[in-house]
């Protein structure tokens, strides 16, 4: 057998950490699964020390598609074989890396907090060779997030390259929106400077957020949405008012991509 490609994580994990990543996940991409014949494969990449994001991804998912299939893959065999107690019908673990070991290709790979301890120079050839892995009309979701799923930043990636890039968090844990800056995913995390798009986002963010503070008294979602509505007249937002309730805003990649040099 071959060496997986790639190196361990820390393994952090805990229960309902990625929900918020689920959550869009089965509403963005919940149609395409269910086209998907035959029954669509979901991989869970770098699930850490205990397989819960896995276990939590299956039972997710198939409140968009019951026929899907999750597949947890580790890099350490130890994590695989303390997994394993834990399969059932739709949900099986790997020993693998980044050559997604399934025998089908994946119609999604979900790789949360896996690219952080990487270098930025090395994501794109990450992200090129986990797309390469998806079915048609695949979807990859790769970011990063705190260690109680409070704050979440991630990319969605087709087989062709980046779409989108999602902001969403437990609002009253906020103080502002650029509070999201530390969980940017490695591509962007060492943008946030001036002069480049993302860091223009979150001041603009920001600016909009301490513009909105008379709906404060309203509650925190009320303000989240007026500030995300004024953002909407200058950046390229891909969703709704029925997302931004959720404390979230997903903002084209094209939009946010970082300078080229």
């Amino acid at each position: 057998m071959n060496r997986p490609v790639g190196t361990a994580t820390r393994g952090t994990t805990n229960p309902n950490r990625l929900r918020r990543m689920d959550r869009w996940i089965a509403h963005a991409h919940g149609p395409a699964l269910r086209r998907c014949d035959p029954a669509p494969v979901a991989v869970d990449l770098g699930y850490g020390a205990a397989p819960w994001t896995a276990v939590e991804l299956l039972r997710r998912l198939r409140t968009a598609d019951p026929r899907c299939e999750v597949v947890g893959i580790e890099i350490d065999p130890a994590r695989v074989a303390a997994a394993e107690p834990y399969e059932r019908e739709g949900l099986t673990f790997r020993h693998g890396g980044f050559e997604v070991p399934t025998a089908e290709r994946p119609a999604l790979i979900r790789a949360a907090n896996v690219l952080r301890q990487y270098d930025e120079h090395e994501v794109a050839a990450v992200w090129a060779r986990l797309c390469d892995r998806l079915a048609p009309g695949g979807l990859l979701v790769e970011g990063t997030c705190d260690e109680i799923g409070r704050r979440h930043v991630w990319v969605a990636l087709g087989p062709e390259g980046p779409r989108t890039v999602t902001f969403a968090a437990r609002l009253g844990s906020l103080e502002r929106p650029s509070d999201l800056a530390e969980r940017l995913p490695k591509a962007l995390i060492h943008r946030n400077v001036p002069g480049e798009p993302v860091h223009a986002f979150l001041r603009d963010f920001d600016r909009a957020w301490a513009a909105a503070a008379p709906y404060a008294s309203l509650g925190a979602r009320q303000r989240w949405i007026k500030a995300v509505a004024d953002l909407a007249g200058a950046w390229p937002l891909t969703d709704d008012r029925r997302r931004w309730r959720q404390g979230e805003v997903t903002v084209a990649w094209a939009a946010l991509a970082p300078n080229p040099g």
